[in-house]
């Protein structure tokens, strides 16, 4: 199933607010080009759906704008792999599940009290490492791909 990138974010520095983009350079084993995260060892990217936030906001009773999550990129629409090791491709730039994306306490003086508790697992998002390097642009297609399965050991 593909979806598309509805919003690219990114935030040059710890508790600075994030900034909506066109695009974005992800540089494999790096991270994005002007997050606050490039360089660092795993967590190079976050992503998120619309549909968890849709569902987050109904809990909220009040809208919650993708920008405001603090994740990097935003989908139309999921499904989102969650577990380690799942791969899923971005405008041709592969990423690979770390784990999913804990919300932190920054988004309920964001968005407003409760929406810490509104965002935790399964609406969190999922934190990726990215094995390939590209461009990545609002409205590029997005895709769950297959994880690879180990290769076969030799018996000695």
């Amino acid at each position: 199933m593909t979806s598309r990138v509805h919003s690219i974010h990114v935030a040059p520095g710890r508790r600075l607010p994030t900034k909506s983009v066109a695009s974005v350079e992800a540089e494999a084993g790096a991270g994005l080009v002007g997050d606050r995260y490039h360089g660092s060892r795993h967590r190079h990217v976050t992503v998120q759906v619309l549909d968890d936030l849709d569902a987050a906001a109904e809990a909220l009773g009040r809208p919650v704008d993708p920008g405001l999550t603090r994740r990097n990129i935003t989908l139309d629409h999921g499904p989102l792999p969650t577990r380690p090791g799942e791969r899923m491709t971005i405008a041709g730039v592969e990423l690979e599940v770390v784990r999913i994306a804990a919300p932190c306490r920054l988004l309920d003086d964001d968005l407003g009290p409760g929406a810490m508790q509104a965002l935790k697992s399964p609406r969190g998002g999922t934190v990726f490492r990215l094995l390939s390097s590209g461009t990545i642009r609002v409205g590029d297609e997005a895709s769950v791909g297959p994880t690879p399965t180990p290769a076969p050991t030799p018996d000695t």
